[in-house]
């Protein structure tokens, strides 16, 4: 087994490929990682190929002898790079896992931008059959392409191709920073943006956490993922023939809730809100067919999540790698 990771030095990459090379499942798994801007060491089990899936020829040479390809490399809303890394890249990829004769499967790590989470209203979960809705920009218009590549390519040539549609994954003090009103803020929204610079300077300074809205005026529900549960139905979905050319979004069992976020940070660690209006909508998620066919189920819920992020101690040198596929 050679297992191909692209995208293999960001927050998703390196947590998957210490896991592959410590499961006793995966013992005798060789891996090659892709890498463009940031670089790994190669060592006993792991070869190293550099330079951008939008290259034909690295593609093709990272491909070379390949069983199966965990593809996690994107484009954020960079238009000048969007099309020629995350379409003709995954373009490249398919073309030379369909001429592969040792490919077996071909693993997509896609997002809930494929369906607009919050930017959209849904009339029920969000589940597999959702139609895809892209919001503006390119990055999300890029996630409905490559989903619905993969499933071509499973219809036009019959390869086994699997996506795992994530929202936004954390680990680490990422869910921590996404509620900051500093300069340190994680994602989007900004929220100092939504007030004055001395009341954004004094929620940061007393740790005052955001109560986001819904455009209906209730505590807005989103969907989040820690980075070891999607790493965990990755390992589940390897050589499961259940998975095969099949979609599972893989999230929390229940989406994160502001207004619950606010009243646990309130009673556990004493923290004030404040109500940030919105005109985005609230969604879920649901995750009931990948806890069914591949046997999975995430770890975190909220108060784990929350804590996790509350008690990391983050040291000088520690990088922040942004992955954001929702």
């Amino acid at each position: 087994m050679l297992i191909l990771v692209t995208g293999a030095t960001g927050k998703v990459g390196r947590n998957l490929i210490a896991r592959l090379l410590d499961h006793p499942r995966f013992s005798r798994a060789r891996i090659r990682a892709l890498c463009h801007n940031r670089r790994l060491d190669p060592s006993e089990r792991m070869d190293v190929v550099y330079g951008t899936i939008a290259d034909r020829g690295v593609a093709e040479a990272a491909m070379n002898g390949v069983t199966h390809v965990v593809h996690l490399a994107t484009c954020k809303e960079a238009p000048d790079d969007v099309m020629d890394i995350s379409i003709k890249g995954m373009f490249w990829l398919l073309e030379a896992f369909r001429g592969s004769q040792p490919a077996r499967q071909f693993i997509l790590v896609g997002g809930d931008a494929a369906v607009g989470h919050f930017f959209h209203r849904h009339d029920g979960p969000v589940t597999e059959k959702t139609p895809h809705r892209a919001y503006p920009g390119c990055y999300a218009l890029s996630k409905v392409l490559e989903e619905v590549m993969l499933e071509q390519y499973s219809i036009q040539y019959g390869t086994n191709g699997c996506c795992l549609r994530a929202p936004w994954i954390m680990e680490k003090d990422d869910f921590k920073l996404t509620l900051s009103f500093g300069d340190d803020v994680f994602g989007g929204p900004d929220w100092k943006t939504f007030f004055s610079p001395e009341e954004a300077r004094r929620y940061a300074d007393t740790g005052t956490v955001p109560l986001l809205r819904d455009a209906d005026g209730r505590p807005l529900k989103r969907n989040f993922v820690h980075v070891s549960d999607l790493v965990n139905a990755i390992l589940s979905a390897i050589d499961n023939p259940r998975a095969a050319r099949q979609l599972f979004n893989v999230s929390m069992d229940l989406p994160v809730d502001y207004g619950e976020v606010a009243g646990y940070l309130a009673r556990t660690r004493g923290l004030a809100s404040v109500d940030v209006p919105s005109a985005f909508h609230s969604n879920w998620m649901d995750n009931s067919k990948a806890r069914y066919l591949l046997d999975w189920r995430p770890d975190y819920d909220l108060e784990k999540l929350i804590d996790s992020a509350w008690q990391y101690e983050r040291q000088p040198n520690d990088p922040r790698i942004v992955w954001y596929p929702g």
